[in-house]
């Protein structure tokens, strides 16, 4: 099903449920006093209790387990009419969240002045309570509480006792410039989404771009960390090494930024049964080991042909662009090795001396033997797209159309004549900005995805960057009537016109550079992986050097 379709009330109730039920739909038989506990905490039956563990068991600990199945138990609307609703939203804005800390009692006095003042009838005071209780602690405690910058700052990050107890993830913009494939001009800097176990201090994986961080960007770093990750290295040319962590999370830490907040990014997380760890804003020591292995990194790269370093001051009066001559493909080779290679064989004095490596071994034998394992998904595509970006489409007579692009599948003929309500109105379509030829529609009837390609399936395959150039080309052209053949006409166009020309501009170089990356075959036979030295500035023909600066936790 889809997680952003359901109530937010309906969704809280449900996690306050999966919190209690699930280590007890863990157990092979859940004690009769244990359920017997819980289900007086959550206020049902023991028979009801049962009901539900067995519902988590089914389902692999989903919190949709826990969802109210055929509108049973749905919430009730509110009844309250909506200005009176929106005087309480003012009034809690205003007056409670602000540092002089009023209380709830104070709140229901100001709302029921504020509704006089307008001539209608005041919500009763229970009514106004519950608005109150519904805020988000964290945000209200970080809004009534003193500045925190002043607090001093204590304590040391805790480490985890098994492997992907506890990931950090976070995103940069590489100190290095890139050049496109075809002529090797420049085309500016990519963004790196980075993943690292806090256990063992192994990167868990990571994604790189040319386009900045977003919701879909995180999602595929998460993607990448629950995958085996031997066929990716094999087709990215990486051999003779291993990546051994793969699997589901149980704690992501993160930073505030808008793409860890997203709906899709938050229900994603709490239908895997990951939780999510936000850091206090202007705290960045809570996400310090991510923190700190991007520097490493980061330093590390400052030695390619074509870096910026970390400053101006740095790169006093070196060239970045005139010594450019990485690809995005060449660099993620590059990452894998670095990451592979040498950082996860380097000894690490946070680790008293051990490698990351060694570390995540010992940690895999510590959790085997304590009866543990790391959760794998079941479908990698399904959990790709729990965190892909979400439109929401009406299914016409040809199918679905997003963007000028009409979709349309054989199996969507029993959706169309069926005249079902499912079926009718706004349905959940989601699609991967890497390759438009296909979207992702829920099913109404079993909740599962079914894939839709182009309705014409001779068009080509093309990104969401490409097809907003495309779309640019045509409203410029004739922006009157833009459709699905005058943006696949530009395309073409596009695709011509850079195959011909001489030097292109910086912004269709980088274009072009991204289908390299983003439609590569996993089994595409790939040239011979770049060594960590074969590309430094100063020593071009040096073999892998390690690392001589890895940070201390």
């Amino acid at each position: 099903m889809d997680l952003e379709s359901v109530p937010k009330g309906v969704w809280q109730k449900a996690e306050e449920r999966a919190a209690l039920l699930r280590p007890l739909a863990a157990l092979h038989e859940a004690p009769a006093h244990l359920v017997r506990a819980a289900a007086i905490d959550l206020k049902i039956s023991e028979r009801w209790a049962y009901r539900l563990i067995r519902r988590l068991r089914e389902e692999n600990g989903a919190v949709t387990a826990l969802l109210p199945r055929d509108g049973r138990g749905a919430p009730r609307k509110t009844r309250i009419a909506g200005d009176r609703e929106a005087i309480i939203g003012h009034v809690i804005e205003g007056h409670y969240l602000k540092r002089q800390k009023a209380r709830p009692s104070e709140i229901v006095r100001a709302v029921q002045v504020e509704c006089r003042k307008a001539g209608i009838s005041s919500p009763s005071e229970a009514t106004i309570r519950r608005r109150v209780n519904l805020i988000d602690k964290g945000v209200a405690s970080r809004l009534r509480e003193d500045d925190p910058d002043t607090k001093p700052i204590l304590g040391a990050t805790p480490i985890p006792k098994y492997p992907l107890d506890v990931v950090q993830i976070d995103h940069t913009p590489v100190d290095v410039i890139l050049v496109d494939p075809f002529e090797r001009l420049p085309i500016g800097r990519p963004y790196l989404t980075v993943a690292i176990d806090v256990m063992s201090r192994m990167i868990a994986g990571f994604h790189l771009s040319l386009d900045p961080p977003s919701a879909a960007s995180v999602g595929l770093c998460l993607a990448h960390v629950a995958d085996d990750k031997k066929t990716w290295m094999t087709a990215r040319g990486v051999t003779d090494v291993e990546w051994p962590i793969a699997g589901k999370p149980k704690k992501i830490g993160v930073d505030n930024a808008g793409e860890f907040h997203s709906q899709a990014f938050e229900r994603g997380c709490a239908q895997h049964n990951i939780e999510i760890e936000w850091r206090p804003p202007g705290q960045p020591q809570f996400g310090g080991i991510v923190e700190r292995v991007i520097g490493t990194l980061m330093r590390r790269i400052h030695k390619l042909p074509g870096t910026t370093f970390s400053n101006t001051a740095q790169r006093g009066a070196y060239d970045s662009e005139r010594q450019a001559c990485l690809t995005l493909e060449e660099l993620e080779r590059w990452l894998t090795v670095a990451i592979c290679k040498d950082y996860h064989l380097s000894r690490h004095r946070g680790l008293d001396g051990s490698t990351p490596l060694a570390r995540l071994k010992e940690g895999l034998v510590s959790l085997s033997r304590s009866g543990g394992s790391i959760a794998i998904p079941r479908d990698m595509r399904s959990y790709l797209i729990d965190f892909l970006p979400v439109l929401r489409r009406t299914l016409q007579r040809d199918g679905f159309t997003v963007d000028h692009i009409r979709y349309f599948s054989n199996a969507l003929k029993p959706w169309i004549v069926s005249r079902d309500v499912r079926t009718e109105g706004h349905l959940i379509l989601r699609r991967d900005p890497r390759d438009l030829s296909r979207v992702y529609v829920l099913d109404p009837f079993d909740g599962s995805w079914l894939e839709v390609p182009y309705r014409t399936l001779s068009r080509p395959s093309i990104t969401l960057w490409e097809h907003r150039a495309a779309r640019r080309r045509a409203q410029e052209r004739n922006a009157a009537t833009v459709d699905e053949d005058s943006i696949f006409t530009a395309f073409a166009e596009m695709q011509e016109i850079e195959r011909n020309a001489a030097r292109l501009s910086k912004g269709a170089r980088r274009r072009r550079s991204r289908p390299v990356l983003d439609r590569q075959s996993p089994l595409a036979k790939q040239p011979e992986a770049l060594g960590l030295g074969e590309l430094a500035q100063d020593q071009p023909d040096a073999p892998p050097q390690p690392f001589t600066d890895i940070e201390e936790w």
